[in-house]
């Protein structure tokens, strides 16, 4: 009896588990193709078999590049460009902290429903693109094509984004996608993007907000609980007098997480979970182009 509730017990695991995966993958592709038909690909000259175009022949171009057969059709001396083809690898970790579960309405999706479909959706984008990615402390490596994305996004639905995970190897120079709301310790986060980026790394740091974060709109009697209880609840008598005073600190934790950013040389893309997800996904593309050229 012991063994068969503990398969019953794990077979319910699974099941929830596999649950949200299909969802997670259709909205995901949802989203990477709203944003894909209003962005143009990475196209640029560099090393690759790909023909890309002609050019003017210039002063600095090797004359093994300029290519006889087109610059015979006229006057001028033309130069053969070829695509750029040289794959990167981008490592993605996505926080899986009790507060990143939670959302102020049913309405609205959890903070880690929303980072995963804005992972997967850019590593969607990007592996059209020719890069690979993996899932960081989770991924034995990178990977392309279809197949690795399917896995790649089988990965981020079964991870938890342990912390630990942060100093999970990684080669030097790799692009990373970090996707918090930064809440859990959030004193500790400079240190930990400090460590990141020193390895040396750089990327794009993506912020998640529920609304109710930022604006606070809480009335009278409120008891407030950290999720996974790591403080005491707190009750406030009359929440709205605190209103003012919470805006301000969350402002400041908004405000680090910028200066962090900044500093470190990360792109910063902020997004609200009650705004659609393309124009955070277009960012979050734009970003990436911009560290990968």
């Amino acid at each position: 009896m012991p063994v068969a509730t503990s398969a019953h017990a794990l077979r319910q695991d699974a099941d929830r588990l596999a649950s949200g995966y299909p969802a997670l993958l259709a909205e995901a592709d949802r989203v990477a193709a709203l944003v894909a038909a209003g962005v143009h690909g990475r196209r640029r000259a560099g090393q690759g078999e790909t023909f890309w175009q002609y050019r003017p022949y210039d002063v600095s171009d090797p004359v093994n590049r300029i290519d006889w057969r087109r610059s015979g059709r006229g006057d001028s001396v033309y130069v053969r460009d070829n695509e750029w083809e040289a794959a990167n690898s981008v490592y993605i970790w996505r926080d899986g902290g009790p507060g990143m579960d939670w959302a102020s309405a049913k309405s609205l999706p959890t903070k880690r429903d929303r980072a995963s479909v804005l992972c997967l959706a850019l590593a969607s984008l990007l592996m059209r693109g020719g890069e690979r990615c993996a899932i960081l402390g989770e991924s034995e490596r990178p990977r392309a094509g279809r197949v690795g994305y399917e896995r790649l996004a089988d990965r981020l639905a079964r991870s938890d984004g342990e912390m630990d995970h942060l100093s999970a190897r990684f080669p030097r120079h790799a692009k990373l996608l970090i996707a918090s709301d930064f809440l859990s310790r959030p004193e500790d986060w400079p240190a930990r993007l400090a460590a990141l980026a020193a390895r040396p790394a750089s990327g794009v740091i993506l912020h998640l907000i529920d609304p109710a974060e930022e604006s606070f709109p809480f009335k009278g009697r409120v008891e407030f609980r950290t999720p996974g209880g790591w403080l005491s609840p707190y009750l406030l008598g009359r929440a709205e007098r605190a209103k003012d005073e919470y805006r301000r600190k969350f402002a400041a934790h908004c405000a680090r997480i910028d200066m962090t950013a900044r500093q470190l040389g990360f792109t910063l893309v902020r997004h609200r979970t009650d705004q659609p997800p393309g124009p955070a996904l277009t960012l979050l593309y734009q970003a990436f182009e911009g560290t990968l050229t």
